[in-house]
């Protein structure tokens, strides 16, 4: 293997390993040096498994030396967001209060599903409070530093992933979901990010946030990677009372059917107000490459996305309402501060919020009835810098924590598959969703996979840090 080890694909990985080209060990190393080397700038890690990762690597060297198929992200590194359970490890998800929490007996079920098709987990991830953070900016372990611009935010709440997918840490790493957390550091760090259709991956052994929106899914710096990490944790888990008892659907082998069938349009409206110059750039690269034409509106977008602050501030403060009353000066002020506003909700307005989903989801589902994909801004505008407060948004000056997310929370709010893609602008990337029906991942990753090719969606390598 002579390629820079950092610039490989997962799959390039994996077929260099399987092919006696290098070994699983040996590409272990190599991640555990970029860690050594990088971390310290990019923030992105809270904990390294470095002994667990090397007793893992050798055993796929041994299983590979017997002839045995270790499945097809054979020696490939990966990170988690560390509100997944790492056995032997405390699942701080973000807090300071879970670290008195006693290590976990067991890997969440998605590590259990890529560690058995080959893969090697290295460490736990930096991320927002009890993932509710937009920004990536940890009180408790600092932030996460974008790897394009380390005085540049993440985004959050999976920061650590974005970082470390976007700065040549791991070719892999899983996060979660919520209101737009794979999506928000996607579009900042330059990396694809896929938030799959609700309840289609495990939850189990996972720390939750809003057990009615909460998504994992996979980071990877090309929608090929993407779809493999995917197919690998697809699958029914009784552990997870929300995930899906469908049978496994891949799509690897789908991403290079053509794409020219398809329907797609770009979502009007709502979604092309509230942006930056430089999110009307990157939907325009991609409405012009694919040949869109046609604009939807997606009915009530504003409201789908007052209703899930709602209904995420309720569901927050109702799982923590005993850390409150404990422990509140644990936490980050501004996470204790909107989940106590959440504790005071009257009932019926949530009520209300509930009602409306439905009623939305039905009108959008609608929509998909004559279109297959909905293009949409990722983020408003490229990654402020760390500390920053506000920024102004069709001419209103507004806070940054609370409005990162305004084009990514109507679309998680009931569900649907999105990828979100780096378009690789200048000086920074910023992302743009590709948004499917339910379950409907196979086509928001050939879409992906089909702009990769045309050049306009790309994963920029990040410059010294």
């Amino acid at each position: 293997m002579t390629a820079n080890p950092d610039e490989l694909s997962a799959s390039e990985i994996a077929r260099a390993v399987v092919g006696h080209r290098t070994t699983a060990l040996s590409v272990t190393e190599a991640a555990l040096a970029r860690i050594a080397r990088h971390d310290s700038t990019l923030n992105s890690f809270t904990d390294v498994t470095a002994d667990r990762a090397r007793l893992r690597a050798k055993a796929i060297d041994a299983s590979i030396a017997a002839g045995t198929d270790v499945g097809p992200l054979a020696g490939v590194p990966f990170a988690v967001k560390n509100l997944f359970d790492v056995q032997g490890i405390s699942t701080r998800a973000g807090s300071k209060i879970n670290r008195d929490l006693k290590p976990s007996p067991r890997d969440a079920t998605l590590i259990e599903r890529m560690e058995a098709a080959g893969a090697v987990l290295v460490g736990a991830l930096n991320m927002g409070e009890y993932a509710y953070d937009f920004t990536g900016e940890n009180v408790h372990d600092g932030p996460s530093r974008n790897p394009h611009d380390v005085t540049r935010m993440t985004g959050g709440s999976s920061g650590g992933s974005g970082a470390a997918v976007g700065g040549r840490l791991v070719p892999l790493a899983l996060g979660s979901d919520t209101n737009g957390s794979i999506r928000v550091p996607s579009s900042f760090c330059g990396v694809f990010g896929l938030k799959p259709t609700y309840g289609r991956l495990s939850r189990a052994r996972t720390f939750p946030f809003v057990a009615s929106f909460d998504h994992l899914g996979p980071f990877a710096r090309s929608a090929g990677d993407l779809a493999l990490a995917y197919d690998a944790m697809q699958g029914p888990d009784a552990a997870d009372a929300a995930c899906s008892t469908r049978a496994v659907e891949p799509v690897s082998a789908l991403l290079t059917q053509d794409i020219g069938g398809l329907r797609i349009a770009v979502a009007g409206g709502y979604f092309q107000k509230n942006v930056f110059p430089e999110a009307v750039e990157a939907v325009a690269r991609v409405t012009t490459a694919l040949g869109v034409t046609r604009t939807v509106e997606i009915p009530e977008a504003a409201r789908a996305r007052a209703a899930a602050y709602v209904i995420s501030t309720t569901e927050g403060a109702s799982l923590h309402l005993d850390r409150l009353r404990q422990r509140r000066n644990d936490f980050d002020p501004a996470v204790r501060d909107r989940l106590l506003a959440g504790a005071m909700v009257p009932a019926p307005l949530v009520d209300r919020a509930q009602k409306f989903r439905r009623w939305y989801r039905s009108q959008v589902l609608e929509l998909f009835r004559s279109v297959d994909v909905i293009i949409a801004p990722a983020t408003p505008c490229v990654a402020p810098k760390l500390g920053q407060a506000t920024f102004m948004l069709d001419g209103v000056e507004l806070p940054v924590r609370a409005n990162i997310g305004i084009h990514t929370q109507p679309i998680s709010f009931i569900g649907l598959p999105v990828v979100a893609l780096p378009v690789p602008l200048q000086p920074m990337p910023i992302g743009v969703q590709i948004i499917a029906a339910p379950w409907r991942e196979d086509i928001v990753l050939r879409v992906a996979h089909a702009l990769e090719r045309m050049g306009v969606a790309t994963a920029p390598r990040p410059g010294e840090f």
